[in-house]
C-alpha cells in the first residue's frame, strides 16, 4: 500500500475519531476498506480541483455581454482529448479491480469459520449459539473467522457493524451470509464500576443505559450492530451490540451462564431477564404505553377481547399459546405481525415469562377464575383445559 495514500487517512481517523469520521478499525475487512476508500476520494479530490477551477476560469474568461453575438471558435486537439478520455480510465480500472478484489473477499468464507445463525425479527435480533441459548447480543472470539448465517422471518433487515466494515441484507424467504475475523478484543470493566453502574440503574428504575454506560450488563465493551434497513415503526430501536473475548474460554463461560435458569434464580427474575434478552420489549411495554403489540401491565389475569370478536381471559395457557402461536388468537387493535417462538423456548423460559408477566400485570389472583367483577360473561379456558402452567423439573 503507497505510503502517501495511506497517511492522511490515518491520521485524519485517529484525529477525528470522536468526531464519526471513521468509526474503530476492528477487524480484518477495516484496514483495506478504509484505505480503498481514501484512494477513491483522493483520486476524486485530484480530479475535483482543477475541473471547479476550469470552470469558473471559463465562465470568467469567456463571459460575454448580454446580447452579444456568439462566436463560433471551435478548435481539435487530438492528444488533449485522448489524454483526458483515456487517462481516467486507468483510475476506473483500477478502482473497479480493488472493488472487486474486496468484494470477493467479503464473500468468500474461509475454511473452519464459527457459525452463528441470526433471525432478524420486527425489531430485534435473536443470536443462536446452540443448546437452546439465544440472546441479542452477539459474542465472538478474537481473531477467529466468524460466519453469520443469516435469515428474516418477517421484512427485509440488514445487519451492519460499522467497527468490522460489515454490512449485508437480510431478506425473508432465504438464508444469506456475512463473515468477519475481528481483531481487537473487548475490554471488561472492573467489578467495582459494573455493581456501580447496576445499583443506579436499579435506584432509578431504569432499564439498562447502553449509550452512558458504554458497556454491557456482564461489564464488555461494545461494538455497534444496527437494522439498516428500513424496517417498520420501531426500526430505529433495532439495535444490539458485539462483544468480543479473548479466549474461547470466557465465551464458552458467558454462553454458559445465559443457557438456562440459574440455580435458585426466581422464575419471575429469569423471566424478567428473558423480557429483555429476546425482544419483548421492543413491542410490549410494561407501563401500559402501546406499542406494536400489547402492553404486559394489561396482560395476565384480564379479558381479552380477540380481532375475532370473542373474549378470553389472559391465563397462563393464554400467555403460553400466544408466545408459540401468536397468529393463532390475536388481540382486537393490533396486527398480526408477532413471530412465533416455538422451538426457541424451553417450558421452564415459558414458565418464567408466565410469572414474571405476573409480577407486572394489573390484576387480582381470583380475575382468572371468575373473570369481571362487574357480572359480564367472560369466557374460561376452554374444557380439559389447565389453568395453570406445570413447574417444570
Amino acid at each position: 500500500m503507497p505510503a502517501i495514500l495511506n497517511l492522511p487517512w490515518t491520521l485524519l481517523a485517529d484525529k477525528t475519531e470522536d468526531y464519526a469520521w471513521f468509526p474503530e478499525a476492528a477487524s480484518t475487512f477495516a484496514a483495506d476498506n478504509d484505505w480503498l476508500y481514501g484512494f477513491i476520494s483522493l483520486v476524486c479530490i485530484i480530479f475535483f480541483i482543477p475541473i471547479a477551477i476550469a470552470l469558473f476560469y471559463f465562465a470568467v474568461r469567456y463571459r460575454k455581454p448580454k446580447g452579444a453575438k456568439a462566436e463560433s471558435n471551435a478548435s481539435h486537439n487530438t492528444p488533449l482529448e485522448l489524454a483526458w478520455s483515456i487517462g481516467p480510465s486507468f483510475f476506473l480500472v483500477g478502482m473497479f479491480i480493488l472493488g472487486a478484489k474486496a468484494y470477493l473477499n467479503h464473500r468468500s468464507v474461509p475454511d473452519g469459520a464459527r457459525d452463528i445463525a441470526v433471525v432478524a425479527n420486527s425489531w430485534n435480533w435473536q443470536i443462536d449459539y446452540g443448546g437452546g441459548t439465544i440472546h441479542p447480543e452477539l459474542h465472538i472470539v478474537l481473531n477467529e473467522p466468524t460466519k453469520l448465517s443469516m435469515r428474516s422471518s418477517d421484512v427485509i433487515h440488514s445487519l451492519f457493524i460499522p467497527a468490522f466494515r460489515a454490512k449485508k441484507d437480510i431478506v425473508p424467504g432465504r438464508y444469506n451470509y456475512m463473515w468477519f475475523q475481528p481483531t481487537v478484543a473487548s475490554q471488561k470493566v472492573s467489578d467495582e464500576k459494573l455493581a456501580a453502574a447496576k445499583k443506579r440503574m436499579e435506584d432509578l428504575g431504569e432499564s439498562w443505559d447502553w449509550d452512558e454506560l458504554d458497556f454491557t450488563p456482564d461489564g464488555y465493551t461494545y461494538y455497534d450492530l444496527y437494522c439498516t434497513e428500513y424496517c417498520g415503526k420501531n426500526h430505529s430501536e433495532m439495535q444490539s451490540v458485539v462483544v468480543v473475548h479473548e479466549t474461547e474460554e470466557d465465551l464458552n463461560a458467558w454462553i454458559k451462564k445465559y443457557s438456562q435458569r440459574g440455580e435458585g434464580e426466581d422464575a419471575d427474575k429469569y423471566g424478567e431477564k428473558l423480557y429483555t434478552r429476546r425482544g419483548c420489549s421492543g413491542c410490549h411495554s410494561i407501563n401500559g404505553d402501546k406499542r406494536v403489540g400489547p402492553s404486559f401491565k394489561e396482560v395476565f389475569g384480564n379479558s381479552r377481547p380477540l380481532t375475532s370478536g370473542e373474549t378470553v381471559i389472559a391465563d397462563e395457557n393464554y400467555i403460553r399459546e400466544s408466545i408459540l402461536y401468536p397468529k393463532a388468537k390475536v388481540s382486537a387493535g393490533y396486527q398480526p405481525v408477532m413471530p412465533s417462538y416455538k422451538g426457541q423456548l424451553s417450558e421452564d423460559d415459558l414458565y418464567s415469562l408466565v410469572e414474571y408477566l405476573k409480577t407486572v400485570s394489573d390484576y387480582t389472583p381470583t380475575d382468572v377464575a371468575t373473570g369481571d367483577q362487574d357480572g359480564s360473561d367472560e369466557q374460561t379456558p376452554a374444557e380439559g383445559q389447565e389453568a395453570t402452567v406445570t413447574v417444570p423439573e
